[in-house]
């Protein structure tokens, strides 16, 4: 699986421009499915199984998109300025390297500023591709680009850009790998687009899908390095299941149904209140008359920074449970 992880992470899809990565999934997945389809905003869409008496029309979503950056300006000395696509935090940018979607490579400067320890805004911020005037630049206005880092594997914890969402996306395919013999249900396995900049493929997406509950696999918060966020999550606890977000409360009967799952299966999990952000399952609960809706998060330390680690058993128990939820029939109650 930590094959599948890099080349998911290592893909190159900022919100909008989720092309080569959807194009990855198919090849990854292909002959899974029982029907496949990409919609008009881009959503990779795959259909299984057949919805029996006691099954429901399940989706679930994780994003194929990442955070990026879009040029904005060149200067008459060839130095690029840029606004962001997505929640790019400026502090996490001086000195990076970031690599644009036609190939040209550059590296975040900053202007100089009277005190050294000063937070950088993002009109500030340049990117030096090494070029010497406007029009030697290999860039023009409206050219994107994305974090240039590769993945690193430190045995049970694994550092990328693009962790968010990607190992979502992995999570995901795993379990559409594993799909339990005999499940009930009729699942539609959403990767989603634009999410980052405001869920809007999972909004067409679960519009169009029309189901009966649904799920988003995302990444989460952690609170465990030093001075961190007050929060319970941390790496190697397993599974995160969601009771709130800044954008969604959980469905309680979703979220009991997902805890008495793991506790039944023996699967390591932990609940999870994260005070900012949030995920497709709002876009999901939202759709036309409303639907019960959860997520499960993998925890992810850095989050939206140009390396973003996770917990490789983190990520398995994450696939050990969505499989869990899809063998028998849902009980909400």
């Amino acid at each position: 699986m930590k094959d599948l992880i890099q080349k998911l992470v290592e893909s190159v899809g900022p919100s909008g421009y989720e092309d080569g990565v959807r194009s990855l999934i198919q090849q990854e997945i292909a002959g899974l499915g029982d029907e496949m389809k990409v919609d008009a905003l881009g959503n990779l869409i795959v259909r299984k199984g057949s919805k029996k008496a006691d099954g429901l029309r399940i989706m679930l979503s994780a994003h194929m998109d990442e955070i990026g950056l879009i040029a904005t300006h060149i200067d008459e000395k060839g130095f690029v300025r840029f606004t962001t696509i997505g929640g790019v935090r400026p502090h996490t940018l001086p000195g990076g390297r970031v690599r644009f979607l036609n190939g040209v490579r550059g590296v975040i400067g900053n202007e100089r500023t009277e005190t050294p320890a000063s937070v950088f805004s993002f009109e500030q911020l340049f990117v030096d591709v090494g070029a010497s005037s406007r029009e030697t630049c290999p860039v023009k206005v409206g050219d994107l680009m994305i974090f240039d880092r590769p993945f690193i594997d430190l045995g049970e914890r694994l550092v990328s850009k693009a962790m968010d969402d990607r190992i979502a996306v992995a999570v995901l395919i795993e379990a559409l790998r594993q799909f339990p013999a005999g499940s009930p249900h009729e699942v539609f396995f959403v990767f989603s687009t634009q999410e980052e900049v405001g869920l809007r493929g999972a909004t067409t997406a679960a519009y169009g899908v029309d189901p009966e509950l649904g799920l988003s696999v995302d990444v989460t918060g952690s609170g465990d390095t030093p001075k961190g966020m007050k929060m319970e999550v941390g790496l190697g606890k397993g599974a995160a299941i969601k009771v709130r977000d800044g954008g969604m409360l959980a469905d309680p009967r979703v979220v009991r149904w997902m805890v008495d799952t793991a506790e039944k299966a023996g699967i390591p999990h932990q609940l999870e209140i994260l005070e900012g952000g949030t995920t497709d399952a709002k876009a999901i609960q939202l759709t036309r008359a409303g639907v019960p809706a959860g997520c499960i998060s993998i925890p992810c330390r850095y989050i939206h920074s140009p390396s973003e680690m996770v917990d490789f058993n983190d990520v398995k128990n994450c696939v050990r449970l969505l499989v869990e939820l899809l063998k028998g029939p849902v009980t909400l109650a």
